[in-house]
């Protein structure tokens, strides 16, 4: 009986720590840019993700390749199993341009970004680029901002 009596302590310990392990896990959005072709990579990427622990939905939106995980899962599994698809994948790297703002800065612009987004840029980040300026007196007097219609080059 006190073996008996130890296991079951022991048991309902573990679970608990079980259960416990599962409540410290947040509910996430991961958001990936994943370059899927047609709808076979698309139904290969979706049923690998939703076989992930823990992923409540995947949403896929193959014009812009993006897919969109919510769930009890981390980013860097996420990344980690879309990539195992054989697939291109990373982090989505875009935001919504009225959150940037300089939306059309070199570091933030990128032709390839779907239409109302712009390139995820930290604050913090220095940029190593620098913007010159030519002002050429020649090129400068060729238009003329008092009349517009006037031009030396016609």
């Amino acid at each position: 009986m006190g073996l008996g009596a130890t296991l079951e302590y022991i048991s309902s310990m573990m679970k608990i720590s079980h259960t416990s392990n599962n409540k410290r896990r947040q509910f996430h959005t991961v958001e990936l840019k994943v370059r899927m072709d047609c709808d076979g990579c698309e139904l290969k990427v979706k049923k690998t993700l939703s076989s992930l622990s823990g992923v409540k939905s995947v949403e896929i939106n193959r014009k812009q390749q993006k897919v969109t995980v919510t769930g009890y899962v981390e980013a860097n599994k996420v990344l980690k199993k879309a990539k195992s698809t054989g697939k291109k994948a990373e982090i989505w790297p875009y935001v919504p341009y009225n959150l940037v703002a300089q939306p059309y800065a070199v570091a933030s612009y990128d032709k390839k970004a779907p239409p109302g987004y712009v390139r995820r840029v930290d604050h913090n980040m220095t940029t190593t680029e620098t913007i010159s300026r030519f002002e050429d007196p020649a090129y400068v007097t060729m238009f003329s901002d008092d009349n517009p219609n006037a031009c030396s080059i016609m």
